[in-house]
């Protein structure tokens, strides 16, 4: 049976990336009763898509003939596009990439059967690029963290951090 996991390197001792979608590539393994026997890095394609990363990288893995996905967390697109395929999704944190693929071997890991992380999770949480203007009754100007796409938010409504859309300056 072919694995793949998400990794950052060919390491095995390394931990299991908790991105999918998003991370550097792949060890794909072959795993033959509960031995595992033999091992490759794989690059993922959709770590520099501006969108679409989860999409590429299911597609990627799935040219690879795995029957099983190992990682942190799955997005929704990248789950339907792996359920698709037949590809059995597994969840594991806190686990080297060895130590993932031994439980898996030894079947120790549980099947998860719906997407682990949100739409775009693992996108850059970066500056926004405008300026925030909060709604409501507080304060409505600021330039706070947004989710790195041209996102601003500033306090606001009164209660807490009110959002707006980015305006460049």
């Amino acid at each position: 049976m072919k694995v793949a996991v998400s990794a950052v390197s060919e390491d095995l001792k390394q931990p299991v990336n908790l991105v999918f979608g998003r991370c550097p590539g792949y060890v794909i393994a072959e795993i033959d009763g509960k031995e595992v026997k033999e091992t490759k890095f794989v690059q993922n394609p959709g770590i520099s898509s501006g969108m679409g990363a989860g999409i590429a990288a299911a597609q990627a893995v799935a040219s690879q003939n795995v029957q099983a996905v190992i990682s942190g967390n799955v997005g929704p697109n990248a789950f339907m596009v792996l359920q698709q395929s037949e590809i059995k999704v597994y969840r594991v944190a806190d686990l080297s990439v060895e130590q993932a693929l031994q439980q898996f071997a030894e079947g120790k890991l549980e099947e998860v059967k719906s997407s682990t992380a949100p739409g775009h999770f693992g996108m850059g949480q970066g500056k926004g690029m405008g300026a925030g203007r909060g709604q409501g009754m507080g304060q409505g100007t600021g330039r706070g963290a947004g989710g790195g796409m041209g996102q601003g938010s500033g306090t606001g409504r009164g209660m807490g951090a009110g959002q707006g859309r980015g305006r460049p300056m």
